[in-house]
């Protein structure tokens, strides 16, 4: 059966379009006016081994906080509905990524709480002309509407765009691992309590 999904989200700040595909091959297209943050999530679609296509539209001339908060938003929404009901999935998933001097881990549980710890210093407040408080903003979007418990630490680094860099690689291995099939535990799904 197939992982995907299409979700559209559209306020009166952004419209927002997400499609992806779990089982894909990395393949990814973006429009979204962030070209930072589409360099961050062609990472997770390369090393996630996922499709991602996301178009967005929204009130950049204010900033950019509405629209990458909304996509984090309709990702989450877009990968709940492409996961399903988490039958035969491995569910946790963990990875370490260096990049030169950086290194980050980040760790994710489809565990159906919303749930988010996120520790990286970044010694500088722009990269580019994006601002790095706004990936916190991204990752509670994200884990609100996917309802992941995600843990993001970087354990070193100096340079901003490396930390950056080494966060969303490990967070897409780790999506990777967590959505991989079991084929031990086809059709079950794993949690004691029988849902998630």
């Amino acid at each position: 059966m197939a992982r995907t999904a299409q979700v559209t989200r559209n306020t009166l700040e952004t419209q927002i379009q997400v499609e992806v595909n779990l089982d894909g091959t990395g393949k990814t297209n973006f429009d979204t006016g962030l070209p930072f943050l589409e360099h961050m999530l062609d990472q997770v679609a390369r090393h996630g081994m996922m499709d991602l296509t996301i178009k967005a539209v929204g009130d950049l001339h204010i900033d950019a906080h509405h629209t990458v908060e909304d996509i984090g938003i309709t990702l989450g929404q877009a990968f709940s509905k492409a996961v399903g009901d988490k039958k035969g999935i491995q569910r946790y998933g963990h990875a370490y990524v260096p990049l030169d001097e950086a290194l980050s881990r980040v760790v994710i549980d489809f565990s159906g709480r919303p749930g988010l710890e996120m520790h990286a210093d970044f010694n500088r407040g722009m990269i580019g002309n994006f601002d790095v408080d706004l990936f916190f903003e991204f990752f509670q979007g994200f884990i609100n509407h996917a309802n992941t418990t995600l843990h993001i630490d970087c354990i070193r680094g100096r340079n901003a765009h490396h930390i950056a860099e080494t966060i969303f690689k490990a967070w897409g291995r780790a999506l990777r691992m967590a959505l991989t099939a079991d084929e031990r535990m086809k059709d079950v799904i794993p949690s004691t309590k029988g849902s998630l």
